[in-house]
Order: structure tokens, then sequence, then C-alpha cells
């Protein structure tokens, strides 16, 4: 055979050869890509919901799906018509947490009070100037204002089963309107603003603006719910005598948020 032919066969045979390992190769590599690329989206999809937990807690990100946004824009307090308002509803009330360190004790209770000659819509605890103000339950902030007459600086947080929370005569704000916060979450410190006689936390727990004493659904001496629900009666609110508790569940004390 021919030197000259015997040469041009051999390196074709070789350029066959080297074409086939790099298919070879190629399609391991390609398959390699794919399995880290599935791999890697598997990642970004345990980086997004981390994230998103995250932003959860830290209230980064408004969270609003499980709340009546109903009234969410109004500046008052109270912004509900009386024709609205239900006249009974069953509030689970999920975990708590103390409003402030001393709230085991009551300065003023809910209820009418002769010495000033109105209703007191709330309780007092006992705090000092710069004490830490605490998020009762989970809840999104609905108001952050000023009252110069009445609450001095104040709180108002929508819970998710419609319930709100307001905290007055505070010395400032740790949140901002529109936040989420979980239930726990320093939102503010104490403080003597507003119509006040001295530090401490003016608390008070309204549903649908209806003011409901909340001695009636926290146990403040032992820093804890009386039930795991709450029955609001429209009857019963808002006029300062003692609101009825016609829950449905005794708080499981191996479980109860204490602080």
């Amino acid at each position: 055979m021919n030197k000259n032919i015997l040469t041009i066969i051999i390196l074709l045979v070789s350029i066959f050869n080297i074409n086939a390992q790099s298919i070879n190769d190629y399609r391991r590599a390609h398959q390699n890509l794919l399995a880290k690329q599935t791999r890697v989206k598997d990642k970004i999809r345990v980086e997004e919901a981390h994230n998103y937990a995250n932003f959860l807690y830290t209230g980064k990100q408004p969270y609003s799906d499980n709340f009546d946004n109903a009234y969410w824009d109004s500046d008052r307090i109270a912004p509900w018509e009386s024709s609205e308002i239900p006249e009974t509803k069953n509030l689970v009330l999920g975990t708590f947490h103390m409003p402030c360190k001393h709230g085991n004790i009551i300065n003023s209770h809910f209820g009418y009070r002769p010495r000033f000659g109105r209703n007191h819509q709330g309780v007092d605890l006992k705090a000092q100037t710069g004490d830490t103000i605490y998020a009762t339950f989970n809840g999104k902030i609905r108001l952050t204002k000023f009252d110069r007459n009445g609450y001095g600086f104040y709180v108002v947080i929508r819970h998710e089963n419609g319930l709100e929370t307001l905290y007055g005569h505070l010395s400032k704000f740790l949140v901002k309107p529109n936040q989420y916060v979980k239930v726990g979450t320093p939102i503010a410190l104490s403080g003597n603003t507003g119509r006040s006689t001295g530090p401490h936390l003016h608390y008070e727990t309204r549903f649908m603006g209806q003011a409901i004493n909340p001695e009636q659904i926290i146990n403040f001496a032992e820093r804890r719910l009386h039930h795991e629900s709450y029955t609001f009666s429209k009857r019963s609110s808002s006029n300062g005598n003692s609101v009825q508790s016609a829950s449905n569940k005794p708080v499981n004390k191996s479980s109860r948020r204490r602080r």
C-alpha cells in the first residue's frame, strides 16, 4: 500500500476517534452541568424560602394576606360605623407576649373613672421612661401617631384575627406603618407623653374600634392569656363595664409564651 495513502487512513481514523471521544466528553459534561443546575435551582428555592421567612420575622416585607384591610388608611383609632360591627365574633388569639416588663402591675383599670368624669378605654401598666414595649400578638402596624391631648405618641397594631392593640404615652417609635411584626417584637419605648400624670404604658384592646377590657383577655398578674380564644360581644364593649368572655378553650399552659 502506498505509504501516503496509509498515512491518510491513519490520520482519518485518529480524527474520528478524537471526535467520538469529544462527543462523549461533551455529553458527560452536559449531563454534569444539568445536574449542577438542578442543585443550584434547589439551592435558590431554599434561599428564597429562607429570605421570605426572614422578611416575615424582621418585618422588612409587608404581609397582608391574612388581614382585614378595611379602613386601613384611616388615621382614626375607631373608624368603623356601628352598623358594620357584628353582635358577636369569636377571636382566636394565638401566641402572646406581655406588652412590657412590668406589665403584671396595673396602675389604673378599664372602666369609668369618676375623678376624670369619663371612661378609661384601656389599662395603665407600670413602666418607666425608656422601657421596651412589645407587640402582644403577630400583626401589622396601622398607626404611629402623636396625640397632644390624649395618648401622646402611640402605636396601633392590627392582628390577624381582627383585634387591634393600642400602646400609648410612648417616648420613641421602633416601627413604621405597614410593617409586619412578630409577637414579642420591640415596637416602641415607654414614656410620659400626651395627657399623662407620670411614666406608664396605656394599653388597649379593640375589635373594629370597640374597646374591650384587656383584663378579660389577658391575665396580667400571671403574664398569660385567660383562654386561647375570646368571644367579642358588641353589647358589652365600649361601655366601661367588664366585657364578658365566652372563650371556648383554656390556654395550654405548657405551650403558652410568657415574658
